[in-house]
């Protein structure tokens, strides 16, 4: 496998097959919609004081779905690539989901902490920054999938005629 491959030919067929695959081609997308939601609530809610509520909900709705792409993502990677998290071929996707579930997931101990309501609000535009990275991460990563993808195509083409 090149540094550019992402899948041997036989990971790249399992993928194709598995519904995980389906699945996280579903949740990605509502998830990014909800951050984007999420963001806007946020950001309004620290510089006009109002909407904490809707803000708040929304935070709790991209950490659900964070822990359902990220659940539904590993049990693709296992099936894929034999390993539940960190497999090689997304080893550093991976580490920037960790550090996102770990601040995504620091709502929770700021408020067992009792942190202010803006403290909280603050500490979630960090979390969606890392969010934000990891997303661009995987936006590359499923780009050179798709090259490779059709890149494996053309030569099978070729090799049919």
């Amino acid at each position: 496998m090149s540094p550019k491959q992402s899948y041997t030919p036989e990971q790249l067929a399992k993928r194709n097959r598995s519904p995980w695959t389906k699945v996280q081609a579903i949740l990605a997308p509502i998830q990014f919609l909800a951050f984007l939601i999420s963001f806007a609530l946020v950001i309004h809610y620290l510089l006009t004081g109002e909407n904490y509520a809707l803000a708040n909900a929304s935070v709790l709705v991209k950490i659900s779905l964070l822990w359902a792409i990220t659940i539904t993502g590993m049990i693709w990677e296992k099936e894929i690539f034999g390993h539940w998290f960190m497999a090689p071929q997304f080893f550093w996707e991976d580490v920037g989901n960790a550090v996102a579930m770990f601040f995504h997931n620091l709502y929770f101990v700021a408020r067992w902490l009792d942190w202010s309501d803006r403290a909280v609000m603050s500490l979630m535009l960090v979390a969606y920054t890392t969010y934000l990275i990891n997303c661009g991460q995987f936006v590359m990563k499923g780009v050179r999938a798709g090259q490779q993808r059709r890149a494996l195509a053309k030569r099978q083409a070729m090799q049919v005629e």
